[in-house]
């Protein structure tokens, strides 16, 4: 049985989705890939002004993604790659619920609102990297018809990353 997917909405971060984020990202599993462990509040703030600075600028961002009672589950979205290395100039699409919100299909459906917000924008192609261990943001990848492309060992942690892509 196919079940539908599940309602969300994106909206440009605000000043509170710092606090949001910060409490929903509060997690070990959730940082995993991201670290290891929560960043500081003022980390969450920082990147929400930078997303809506994105916004602004570009038309795109990391969004805020809700449910369909309005509660915030993480961000899915897309932003220049920050990185000196890997696919420099090319335009990231990411993702990071927390961990109750996870298996339920809610970041495909973000990142599916996100590819078609991209369009819109006329973005020609993403990019997603995603560590070689991530097995769930692999099958994310998979489910948006994205393919492998390279494979890079990241410079701090010297571990290998899968970067995919897709042409919009």
């Amino acid at each position: 049985m196919n079940s539908a997917p599940p309602v969300v909405r994106l909206r440009v971060p605000t000043d509170e989705d710092a606090v949001a984020w910060h409490r929903v990202f509060d997690d070990p599993d959730v940082m995993e890939f991201h670290g290891g462990r929560s960043a500081e509040l003022s980390v969450y703030e920082e990147l929400t002004a930078r997303q809506r600075r994105h916004d602004a600028e570009r038309g795109f961002c990391l969004w805020t993604v809700l449910d369909e009672h309005d509660r915030v589950l993480g961000f899915t979205g897309a932003q220049p790659w920050p990185g000196e290395w890997g696919p420099q100039g090319e335009i990231e699409i990411g993702w990071r619920l927390g961990r109750e919100h996870w298996g339920k299909g809610y970041v495909t459906a973000a990142a599916r609102l996100t590819l078609e917000r991209l369009r819109a924008t006329g973005t020609s192609s993403v990019v997603a990297m995603v560590n070689a261990r991530n097995a769930r943001s692999i099958a994310v990848t998979q489910r948006l018809g994205m393919r492998l492309a390279e494979t890079y060992l990241t410079p701090a942690t010297q571990q290998k990353g899968h970067c995919y892509r897709l042409d919009l």
